[in-house]
Parts: C-alpha cells; structure tokens; sequence
C-alpha cells in the first residue's frame, strides 16, 4: 500500500460518509464516479489498485486519491472502504465482485453485470448472502428523462404499446479497443447493446423473445454491429441494433409507437448533453419536451447508489435486474450464431497485456 496524500495521513472519515475504492485505473472511473464524488456529499474515492502499480500511482495522482494498493486483493481486505467501483474488462466483473462482496463491500460494477446469464446468477446469489448493495450502472436510469418517458409510455397517452425500437450506434476506432475482444466479454451486444437491450425492457415493463438476429463480426465471434428482433407475450414486437462500428456515425434512439401515437426520444442514454422527446399523436399535434441538464446521469446514479446503501430508496438495477437482461443478450447471441460470452481463463497469467493496459 502507498498513501500518496502529503500529511501521509488518510483523510478524516465522517460519520455516514461512503468511501469508494476503484478496482483497475480504467478511464471511465473519472466521469462514473470521481467526478460524481465531488457533487454528492457524502461520498469520497480513497483508494485504487490496478495490475500496473505505477499506472495507478499516475491516476491516484491525477485525481487525487490518496491511497494505491498494491493488488485488488489488497483494496478488498482495506477496512477503510466501504463500496468499491468495478469498472473491469466484463469477464472480470463476476470474479471481482463476488469477491467484494464477500470481503463486506457495497458494489458498484459497470455494466453488464457478468459475461452471461449463469454469471449473473451466482451474482444474484452473492448479493443475496453478502446483505450488501449491488447495483449494475445503467446511469441512464437515474435521470429523469429515464423517468418522464416511462411516464409518458404508462400514461395512456400513446395508447397500447404496439412496437419498440432502441438504437445504440457508434464508431470505436481502435481495433486493440478490449470492446473487440472475446476473451474479455467484448462485442457490440455486450457494450451497447446492454443498453438497448435494457431500454426496451424497462418501457415495456415485459421480458421479450428473440425472434431473429443478425450479427457483423470484426474478427470470429466478436460483433461490430447487431441487430435482433423481439416478441412479447401479449403480442407487442420490438428492434435492436447496435455497433461499435458500423455506417452509422451515431444513432442514439429509442421509437415506442402505440395506437394512439408515437414517441421519439433522442439520445436517452446521455441526456446530460442534449435531448429530445418527440410525441406525435394521430390528429397530427406533436409536443416536443426536454428535462433539466443540471447535472449529469453518473450524478444521478452515485446519489442514488448513496440512498440505496442507505437504504432510502430501492435498487432498481440490481442482480435480478441484470439476470433477465443477460438471458436476452444469450439468447440474441445464439440467435446470431455466435457464442455467449464466457469468463476469462482462469489460467491467464495477470500480467496479460490486455488487461494490464486497460485494467
């Protein structure tokens, strides 16, 4: 362990205050949650560890964390954390969250929660035994735009629910980006896909079929693009598609059309910059609507991470919530032709430069 603070002290701890350790000095950490920290009162980053010591000594001293430990076993064991922040490549997320919660650590973990369905169940058990909180970040559940198109798809006011579509299309133009490897839980599906994927859950408020799936592949097994089908129960029909490479320079996009109307949302997953909500009823009005950009949905979600620990409010994307999202995302991959993802081998060496370079 290295404190990098200059008194060599750690900081006072106030009571109720929620301290974080990040797991791996990944680049989404800053917006996810240091940043947030510092806006939600209450909530501190005190450690990290990654597999390249000096690599976390660089971001500990970038963001002013003031304590580095030297293995992720090492923050696990620290009694001066509360939570921890996993940001891991996917198919270590089930390993290393299990593993905090079994060391009596509330779990932030990035999504998707695990590499498939059976991982998310031995996480759903662990959550179960540990009485801790585990929560999968899906931010853009905690914003209120989340929570006003979901007002407006329960109202009534498009009438019954007749079709969906999440769109989630993007260009990642490194092809060493760990999003393109199978050994790491990589794939479109599994990046944004995930969201898409959770999107057309969570406004349908149904667990959908896969009817169909078509998959482009960068290398074997590996999505760049993927587009699926779905049906529900009580006949409503949903779409997916998703890239991390593809034509499309980006298309961020929910459709949920109904018999009385219709509702576009653009960019749902980070309204935090800028978006809108198009209702189009059949007279031919259309109201457009925005919701307050004060703060953004990462804000959002560690405030309400906060309260769930705090037990103030209930954890809406939790283990049981990932599971069935999982079971989507297996069966979207073996509709393709694809294998679902697996975890990493537990044989490789932890100085495998993919993950030391991301991790």
């Amino acid at each position: 362990m290295t404190i990098l603070n200059h008194s060599r002290e750690r900081p006072k701890h106030q009571q109720g205050e929620l301290r974080f350790g990040i797991l791996g000095a990944a680049k989404i950490a800053a917006l996810a949650l240091i940043w947030p920290t510092r806006l939600v009162p209450g909530t501190s980053v005190r450690a990290v560890a990654a597999r390249d010591v000096q690599r976390a000594k660089r971001f500990a001293h970038k963001f002013g964390i003031p304590v580095v430990h030297d293995s992720y076993a090492e923050l696990l064991a620290d009694p001066n954390i509360d939570a921890i922040y996993n940001p891991l490549p996917n198919s270590l997320h089930c390993e290393w969250t299990i593993r905090a919660l079994q060391s009596g650590k509330h779990v932030l973990c990035e999504k998707p929660l695990a590499a498939n369905a059976q991982e998310s169940l031995r996480l759903l058990q662990a959550e179960q035994n540990s009485q801790r909180v585990l929560m999968e970040a899906f931010h853009y559940r905690y914003h209120p735009l989340a929570t006003r198109i979901k007002q407006i798809v329960d109202s009534g006011e498009l009438g019954r629910m007749q079709h969906i579509e999440a769109h989630l299309n993007t260009n990642v133009l490194n092809p060493l980006d760990i999003r393109f490897s199978y050994e790491l839980g990589g794939g479109a599906l599994m990046d944004t896909g995930s969201y898409t994927v959770n999107l057309i859950r969570f406004l349908s408020g149904a667990e959908p079929t896969v009817v169909s799936a078509h998959a482009r592949c960068i290398k074997p097994n590996v999505d760049r693009w993927m587009e699926a089908d779905f049906q529900f129960s009580d006949g409503r029909t949903g779409r997916i598609t998703c890239s991390l490479l593809s034509p499309v320079i980006f298309r961020w996009l929910v459709i949920v059309q109904g018999d009385r109307g219709s509702m576009r949302v653009v960019n749902p997953i980070r309204p935090y910059r800028w978006h809108k909500i198009v209702v189009r009823h059949q007279d031919g009005t259309q109201r457009n609507e925005t919701v307050p950009r004060d703060e953004t949905t990462f804000t959002y979600q560690l405030r309400a991470f906060a309260e769930v620990v705090h037990g103030q409010r209930p954890n809406i994307t939790n283990a049981a919530d990932a599971v069935a999202n999982l079971r989507v995302i297996d069966a979207i991959y073996q509709k393709a032709g694809l294998d679902i993802r697996g975890s990493v081998d537990k044989g490789l060496d932890v100085q495998d430069s993919k993950l030391a370079r991301f991790s």
